[in-house]
């Protein structure tokens, strides 16, 4: 999928409607869903138990925490981008905490031009975590072929006895005399004998 066509889904937590408002237009058309606004942290997990966002937006404080202990735990949730708008007196506190967790701060009031700019910026980073994403399937793919491959050379081993070299050999054979993955013959070997 292109770059342009991408969809991300947002949620915001904020209790101002002054802010949400604003916000609204920068979130809207075929580049944002869906879009959900809630008020405080807890309607925010809630929400985030019945779907993950790509984003996060918090605007802190909010009538029930500061946000910044959710900012944190959300950032750690796989593919979500942070970002938590605070004062601009705490800014220098609250970024030093949230910082090495991955949030991105901004200090309000805010401007149109530099919410833009951190849109670009949460953008980036859900691109680079999908990547790592995907790069973390393939290895778990691999890694379960592995497993597959070994428990079939067990197989090999207890029921035709065969050593280990000699099994791994069998199921190399057979994949490449029949164009087929070591996957696929280990998995026939495993419904053969198991």
């Amino acid at each position: 999928m292109d770059l342009k066509e991408r969809v991300y889904s947002v949620l915001v937590v904020s209790a101002a409607e002054k802010l949400n408002t604003a916000l609204s237009s920068f979130l809207n058309g075929s580049r944002y869903s869906p879009v959900r606004f809630v008020s405080n942290v807890s309607a925010a997990k809630r929400a985030w138990n019945e779907q993950p966002y790509d984003y996060i937006i918090i605007n802190s404080p909010l009538p029930d925490d500061a946000g910044i202990r959710f900012a944190i735990d959300m950032s750690a949730s796989k593919g979500t981008v942070v970002l938590l708008l605070v004062r601009a007196e705490l800014y220098e506190d609250v970024c030093t905490k949230v910082v090495e967790h991955g949030v991105f701060t901004l200090s309000k009031p805010l401007t149109g031009s530099i919410m833009l700019l951190a849109l670009g910026w949460m953008q980036s980073a859900r691109e680079r975590l999908r990547k790592l994403e995907q790069k973390t399937l393939s290895v778990e793919e691999k890694m379960e072929e592995i497993r597959t491959v070994n428990r079939a050379k067990w197989l090999l081993i207890s029921r035709l006895n065969m050593d280990e070299p000699q099994a791994h050999r069998y199921i190399e054979k057979q994949a490449m005399d029949r164009c087929v993955s070591k996957r696929v013959v280990a998995e026939e070997i495993i419904r053969a004998y198991a």
